[in-house]
């Protein structure tokens, strides 16, 4: 985070202006419009990946992973696909955004998770949507050696997804770190705007998105409770949050007012002045209760993602 503090504190207003402007997305459906007539979004079902993760006999090392055991590795994929809300983003590492958006493919298609990660696995790179993910050789070098991260430690199969979509996707915020060294899982090497998780989920899921939101300023939404709940009949919703203003225990603490977080909003009630929040928070389910003028200071962003369903 100094890198940030001191990028923040010590550029000229209007850079940091620009910054923002192009870290954020605003309610355009244009702007994630695709024209082709076979543009549906790719589905399979829980039934589906277990009958083929079932049917994986004596895995065989990868010469392209070699400090992730095969065995670990296959046994991360099926606590994946059996418990899609155990995946969890590590202690200390910046791999929020991307367990994040692991959400939608392991629940809406857990099947093609799991052959991108099998064929990643043995070929060193696949294809997953619109993407090529061929991670450097030092990706594939620090998969399976990162400690001190928690349950992350002996999931092999994370590190690699983490690692690679880190690897692959960049942001403005990676303007200053672009190439992985040991430890950048803890920097902003790792980090996701929100224009880049918006990105992401676009090209690797094929989602439909409505997203309003900046990294910097609130969105301007009248009514934010009443436009949560319209959109949560239409997709699932991604809430971009300042995490540290949501978990500090002394409210008058002075903290820096900026996102650093994305959840999966699951639930969302309104009592009074009163706002109650179920959401995913990578490992289990988090419920806050807030008041609605707290609420609209810790969001910055909403993400609705929408399958793409067929007409046909």
């Amino acid at each position: 985070m100094k890198n940030f503090y001191r990028f923040f504190f010590h550029t000229p207003f209007y850079k940091i202006v620009l910054v923002a402007v192009s870290g954020c997305y605003i309610n355009n459906a244009s702007a994630f419009r695709n024209t082709t007539t076979n543009d549906t979004t790719p589905v399979s079902t829980q039934k589906d990946a277990i009958f083929f993760i079932e049917n994986i006999k004596n895995l065989k090392s990868s010469p392209y992973w070699p400090h992730v055991k095969p065995d670990l590795f296959l046994k991360n994929l099926k606590e994946n696909i059996y418990t899609p809300l155990s995946i969890y983003e590590g202690s200390n590492t910046n791999f929020c955004g991307y367990a994040a958006l692991s959400y939608f493919p392991l629940h809406d298609d857990p099947l093609g998770y799991a052959k991108f990660m099998l064929e990643l696995f043995e070929k060193g790179k696949a294809d997953f949507g619109k993407v090529l993910i061929q991670p450097s050789p030092e990706i594939m070098q620090a998969a399976g050696t990162l400690k001190f991260k928690g349950l992350l430690d002996i999931r092999p199969a994370d590190q690699i997804w983490f690692l690679c979509l880190a690897d692959h996707f960049k942001g403005y915020i990676n303007f200053f770190n672009r190439h992985y060294d040991a430890g950048d899982e803890n920097t902003f090497w790792a980090s996701v705007n929100y224009a880049k998780f918006n990105r992401m989920v676009k090209k690797l899921f094929n989602y439909a998105i409505t997203a309003r939101g900046f990294d910097l300023m609130h969105p301007h939404i009248f009514d934010l409770y009443e436009y949560i709940i319209a959109k949560m009949k239409t997709g699932t919703v991604v809430l971009y949050l300042n995490n540290a203003d949501l978990y500090k225990k002394k409210h008058n603490t002075v903290r820096p007012a900026i996102p650093t977080h994305f959840v999966i909003l699951l639930d969302i009630i309104k009592t009074e002045d009163m706002i109650t929040i179920t959401y995913w928070d990578y490992g289990f389910r988090s419920l806050r209760q807030i008041t609605s003028a707290f609420f609209k200071k810790i969001v910055f962003g909403i993400s609705c993602c929408t399958k793409k369903i067929s007409h046909e």
